[in-house]
């Protein structure tokens, strides 16, 4: 199982223009400039790809931080 650290650059790899220092676990990344519905469909993806995850829809929209997100999927595992 990949730690919380893993999947937080996992997740930052998803953005082109962030700079890697805005992804903690803390960060509210509906915030972030760059957040759009394209990367959160390729958040999806990245977590269907790499922990055989389904995430939905509901799933980001009720994700708050980056932390809170991969608490949803290792509850899926």
């Amino acid at each position: 199982m990949k730690s919380l650290d893993e999947f937080v650059s996992l997740f930052a790899e998803q953005f082109d223009d962030t700079d890697v220092s805005e992804f903690k676990p803390s960060t509210i990344f509906h915030d972030l400039d760059e957040w759009s519905s394209l990367i959160g469909l390729s958040i999806i993806a990245m977590v269907d790809e790499e922990f055989e995850v389904a995430l939905n829809a509901d799933d980001m929209i009720s994700s708050v931080t980056i932390e809170d997100l991969y608490n949803k999927v290792i509850a899926k595992l």
